[in-house]
């Protein structure tokens, strides 16, 4: 079976940073596509970032020259540094990777941005 496991969220302050990983375990074969998205309650979750097999990175607007994502060597993990936060950030944030030819779902990590 393949699992993720999503960590870094929490509290910030306005201005703040924080770092969001994602990594991958498990009978893994390929590993296409990987990304991040956010949701708020009530609301649909929306895509924040992502990154292809071969480095393309799309973002969006809400989140470009702030945040960037990105994946490590063995491409089982992908990270989202988050910087310049802002309270419209808060929100959970689940990861998404295609592995195997299938996207699987991280379980969410919290991200508040107050004061």
């Amino acid at each position: 079976q393949v699992q993720l496991v999503e960590s870094g969220g929490g509290l910030v302050q306005p201005g703040g940073s924080l770092r969001l990983s994602c990594a991958a375990s498990g009978r893994i074969f390929s590993i296409g596509d990987m990304g991040w998205y956010r949701q708020t309650p009530g609301e649909q979750r929306d895509l924040v970032a992502t990154i292809v097999g071969g480095g393309s990175r799309n973002y969006a607007d809400s989140v470009k020259d702030r945040f960037t994502i990105s994946r490590d060597n063995t491409g089982n993990t992908v990270y989202l540094q988050m910087n310049n936060l802002k309270p419209e950030d808060t929100a959970v944030y689940y990861c998404k990777i295609n592995i195997n030819g299938v996207h699987y779902w991280g379980q969410g990590t919290q991200v508040t941005v107050s004061s």
